[in-house]
């Protein structure tokens, strides 16, 4: 077993190709080294002796796990709570006020929230302590639903326990903490039911040509995800975020992403912020 493999230009190209054409996720030379890094593990762990023979391991995997595996350790899963705040400002502020009074005259009487790229489970969570104080003793009365899809099934396990490091709780608000955090001990904080419950974590492929939802969202939060799609990719996906957004409703992306205003999908409402046309 080799203690180190060498990624050729072939093995990579290979990698690469297989990454972008079942997740969408395009590696571009930079990330090189990042994949080395993330299976360089996997490699050791299954006793494969070369890039290459991992890769024929996984398209010739016909239960699907070693995909799973490989897309899991590619997937960058960094995040935290309440990740660019102003939108937070903005749901509590004016989205929910809005979405509230639109449910109450209208037949809806419920509210549906969608994280895409959920990741560990910061961002629903966030989500959810802003609705919780929003609606504060009239939550109970509310018919509310997040789902949160992410791909990599570590993230979606670590997002479920709920369980994060303290250091991991430093953009929570201190009075969020104390509301919807209980401490275990040896610097960890657990996410109280109440709020867990408000969650729905499921795997999802973006890449699919349709989603399994049986309704559309008022809110879809898709940030940071589609910085690691080319441009072709992005705007598939954006067309199906469009498909299960309720009309008037809110899409939410990453500062560092923009849209396509020619496509006439969505208006742009504020920076990263959009509504469904």
């Amino acid at each position: 077993m080799n203690q180190g493999a060498q990624l050729s230009d072939e093995e990579f190209e290979l990698i690469r190709s297989l990454v972008y054409q079942r997740f969408g996720i395009k590696l571009g030379d930079h990330k090189r080294s990042l994949v080395i890094g993330r299976l360089q593990k996997v490699l050791l762990s299954g006793g494969f002796r070369s890039f290459k023979e991992y890769y024929d391991h996984v398209v010739q995997d016909s239960t699907g796990r070693a995909l799973l595996t490989l897309v899991d350790r590619i997937s960058t899963n960094h995040t935290y709570f309440f990740r660019e705040r102003e939108h937070f400002d903005f749901l509590k502020t004016v989205v929910l006020p809005e979405v509230t009074a639109r449910i109450k005259g209208g037949q809806r009487q419920d509210l549906r929230f969608w994280c895409a790229g959920c990741a560990s489970g910061e961002e629903p969570y966030s989500v959810a302590m802003v609705i919780s104080d929003f609606f504060g003793d009239n939550l109970s009365g509310m018919d509310v639903g997040i789902l949160a899809t992410d791909i990599s099934v570590s993230a979606l396990e670590k997002a479920v326990t709920g369980v994060y490091p303290v250091e991991q709780l430093a953009g929570v608000p201190p009075l969020y903490r104390q509301r919807y955090f209980d401490p275990l001990g040896k610097g960890n904080w657990a996410v109280r039911e109440e709020l867990k419950r408000m969650v729905l974590f499921r795997r999802l492929n973006l890449m699919r040509s349709e989603y399994p939802f049986k309704g559309r969202f008022q809110v879809i939060f898709c940030r940071n995800v589609m910085i690691y799609f080319d441009n072709p990719t992005k705007q598939a996906l954006v067309e199906r975020l469009y498909r299960y957004t309720e009309p008037g409703g809110y899409l939410f992306i990453g500062h560092s992403e923009t849209l396509d205003q020619a496509s006439g999908l969505y208006r742009y409402v504020r920076p990263a912020v959009y509504r469904k046309v």
